[in-house]
């Protein structure tokens, strides 16, 4: 697994906005999903439907209980969206969750507690480099989010062009890093910002504000709030809106507007690394961390 990691992290695809990172990596991936109308592809975290006729891929977390993003979620996830990306049949992707009540509960903790220094380094590689897929790709990302999305969760939201969340007061989304004391890094920062403004995000991440599905689509944060059973739906009808828009245009404008972000992420990814690896592995860190595990099994108890 490590050295996989290790080679995951110094991938780029070619089809992505993120050319100014070419240099740094490979072609990673060939397309798995042939010529057929529909075709899936299963892994144990992530599952992957593409409908070659309609141009929309569904990536759905199945991840129980509440899709962390471990190290082989992360990997399982790059390698979705390097296929995806390098598609021709692909011209959108969906981004959902196979588990009720939660589209993801963000960053596995387990892989932040306990481990090597390398561990950890080969941890946020695998966070940056999914953030950066995400974020420069060139295909449409809608978020169809069915459930919970603190933190990580929040993040992969923010990443999409258009946000859709289920109308439950219990399906709360945000950065709420601050909350278990960790310190959301400039690129989840950057990505808050460049959703909602930065006055809205400066308050969102310093108190780690969880917001309703209301106060969400209030700052801006969702684009729509829709009933539950509705998601799914709504998210297909919004992406055949988009596809009405030439798609050379559409990921010029994209790239022109996300480059920026991208380039100061890149920039500044192996100091981030190394900023991540020192906080997390400091003694008052591992014993927050170990505090918030001990409360997680009193409340399972």
């Amino acid at each position: 697994m490590a050295t996989f990691l290790r080679t995951a992290a110094r991938v780029s695809f070619s089809g992505s906005l993120l050319s100014a990172c070419s240099r740094h990596g490979r072609l990673y991936a060939l397309s798995y999903f042939g010529s057929n109308s529909r075709n899936s592809s299963t892994s144990s975290r992530v599952k992957v439907d593409l409908d070659s006729s309609s141009g929309i891929a569904v990536v759905k977390f199945q991840a129980p209980p509440v899709n962390s993003m471990g190290m082989d979620f992360l990997t399982e996830m790059a390698i979705s969206l390097d296929k995806l990306e390098l598609d021709k049949n692909c011209r959108g992707i969906i981004l959902t969750s196979a588990v009720p009540k939660v589209f993801s509960a963000g960053l596995d903790i387990m892989d932040m507690y306990g481990k090597t220094l390398e561990h950890y380094d080969l941890f946020w590689r695998g966070v940056q480099d999914l953030w950066l897929k995400l974020y420069s790709s060139s295909k449409i990302m809608i978020a169809a989010i069915n459930g919970a999305s603190p933190a990580g969760g929040c993040l992969m939201a923010l990443c999409c062009d258009y946000r859709i969340l289920a109308d439950n007061p219990r399906y709360k989304i945000g950065l709420n890093e601050a909350q278990l004391g960790i310190v959301a890094p400039f690129w989840f920062k950057d990505s808050m910002v460049n959703t909602v403004g930065y006055r809205i995000a400066e308050e969102a991440i310093q108190f780690g504000v969880m917001y309703s599905p209301a106060d969400a689509l209030k700052i801006g944060l969702v684009d729509q709030v829709v009933p539950e059973d509705k998601v799914f739906s709504t998210a297909k009808e919004t992406m055949e809106k988009w596809f009405d828009i030439p798609d050379h245009a559409r990921q010029i404008s994209k790239s022109m507007m996300r480059k920026p972000t991208i380039d100061r992420m890149v920039a500044n990814r192996e100091a981030d690394v190394k900023n991540f690896v020192g906080f997390v592995s400091k003694d008052s860190i591992q014993k927050s961390l170990e505090m918030y595990m001990a409360m997680l099994k009193m409340k399972k108890g």
